[in-house]
C-alpha cells in the first residue's frame, strides 16, 4: 500500500507540477527563458518612453540614395510606473526604438551593435525587407558584437522592425520593436504634425501595482496575460507629450509590439478622417474614411490622419477598455479656440470617455 501510494504520488508531480526554468514550447526556436535575475551590471535609466513626437521631418529628396542606418541593442533597468522597475531590452536605448524613415529605392545599411553590457544575443528583423528572416538571420551579434546588413527598400508602407534572436515573442514583449516608413515616390498628403505611438506588452513576476524589481515570467507570456499594456514603453509614456493646435493636420504612425494582443485603435472625441488599414499606402490600396476604431493586428501598424476642431485633451486607446487600465492610453491636447457650433457645454471637470 505504502508503495502505491508513493508510485501516485509520484505520478501526479510529474504529470502536473510544471518546471521551474524554461516553460516547454513547440515553436522553431527555444521556449522563453526565466530572465537572469542579477541586474547589478545593467544601466539604470530613468525614462525609457521613446517621445512620441521624436520623429524625423519627411523626405525631400526626389530620388534614391544610400542611407546609413545605426542601431544599438541595449539592455537596461527602467521604471515600468513609479516604484515598478522591470528589465528593459531595447534599440538604442528606448521603447519603441527609433523611428527608421527611407525612401522607396534606398539602399540601406544597417548596423546593429549590441551592447557590451548585455547578457544576451541580439538581432534584428525588419518587416520591409525581403530577404531570409527579414534580415535576423545575418544580423545576430553577442554582447560587444556589431553586423551590417544591406537592404533595398522596394515596398512603400510601414512596418515593423523588431529582435527576433532564439525566442522572438520573448525579446518583442522586453522592447525590442520600433517602425520603419518606407516613404512611396508619390508622397502621402503632407500634414502639420507626425506622431508615433506603438502598443507593446510586460508580462512581469509581480501582479499589477507591485512595487520593487520585476523580472520577466515566460509562462504569463505563453498564456497571453500581460500584468501591463503600455503605450510607449510605460504607463504613461505617451501621456502628455503630444501638442497641436485645432485645425491642424495629424497624422499618427501607430505600431502594435504586442506578441498575442490585437490592438483596437481608438481616439476619445474624435473621428479619424483617413485611415491606411495595416499601414498599406500602395497606388490601389484602400484607404477608409470616417473611422472610429482601427484594428492593429500584433506586428503590424496602421497610419491614421485627423484634424482637432475643438481644443482639449484627447485620449488615446486601446478599446479593449480594461487594457487601458493596465496602462494602454496616450494623450493628444489642442490650443485653440472654441468652437461652440461644433461642441458646446460645461465641462464638469470628472474623468470621461469610451
Amino acid at each position: 500500500m505504502i508503495g502505491l501510494l508513493i508510485l501516485s504520488f509520484l505520478l501526479w508531480f510529474f504529470l502536473f507540477t510544471k518546471p521551474t526554468s524554461s516553460p516547454m514550447t513547440f515553436g522553431p526556436a527555444d521556449g522563453p527563458v526565466l530572465a537572469d535575475q542579477s541586474t547589478t551590471h545593467l544601466t539604470a535609466q530613468a525614462d525609457i518612453a521613446k517621445n512620441p513626437s521624436e520623429i524625423p521631418a519627411p523626405i525631400a529628396r526626389t530620388s534614391p540614395s544610400p542611407v546609413e542606418i545605426h542601431l544599438l541593442a541595449k539592455e537596461v533597468i527602467a521604471p515600468i510606473a513609479e516604484g515598478i522597475l522591470y528589465t528593459y531590452w531595447t534599440f538604442n536605448g528606448t521603447v519603441p526604438g527609433p523611428f527608421l524613415r527611407v525612401r522607396e529605392g534606398d539602399t540601406v545599411e544597417l548596423t546593429l551593435t549590441n551592447d557590451a553590457t548585455s547578457q544576451y544575443h541580439h538581432n534584428i528583423d525588419l518587416h520591409a525587407v525581403s530577404g531570409p528572416g527579414g534580415g535576423a538571420t545575418v544580423t545576430n551579434v553577442a554582447p560587444g558584437e556589431s553586423k551590417k546588413l544591406t537592404f533595398l527598400a522596394k515596398n512603400p508602407g510601414i512596418y515593423v522592425y523588431h529582435c527576433a534572436h532564439g525566442n522572438a515573442a520573448m525579446h518583442m514583449t522586453n522592447g525590442m520593436y520600433g517602425l520603419i516608413f518606407v516613404e512611396p515616390q508619390k508622397p502621402l498628403p503632407p500634414v502639420d504634425k507626425e506622431f508615433y505611438v506603438m502598443q507593446g506588452e510586460l508580462y512581469t513576476t509581480g501582479t499589477i501595482g507591485e512595487k520593487g524589481m520585476q523580472h520577466f515570467d515566460g509562462k504569463k507570456m505563453l498564456m497571453g496575460t500581460p500584468e501591463y499594456v503600455v503605450f510607449n514603453g510605460q504607463t504613461m509614456g505617451a501621456v502628455n507629450k503630444m501638442q497641436v493646435k485645432t485645425g491642424e493636420r495629424i497624422r499618427l504612425y501607430v505600431g502594435n509590439g504586442g506578441v498575442n494582443m490585437v490592438s483596437s485603435f481608438h481616439i476619445i472625441g474624435e473621428v479619424m478622417d483617413t485611415v491606411y488599414p495595416e499601414g498599406a499606402i500602395g497606388e490601389n490600396s484602400a484607404r477608409l474614411q470616417n473611422v472610429q476604431t482601427t484594428i492593429v493586428p500584433a506586428g503590424g501598424a496602421t497610419i491614421v490622419d485627423f484634424t482637432i476642431d475643438v481644443p482639449g485633451k484627447y485620449i488615446l486607446v486601446d478599446h479593449a477598455l480594461a487594457r487601458v487600465d493596465r496602462g494602454a492610453w496616450a494623450t493628444i491636447e489642442a490650443s485653440g479656440t472654441p468652437q461652440t457650433t461644433t461642441f458646446d457645454g460645461v465641462d464638469d471637470h470628472q474623468h470621461a470617455g469610451h
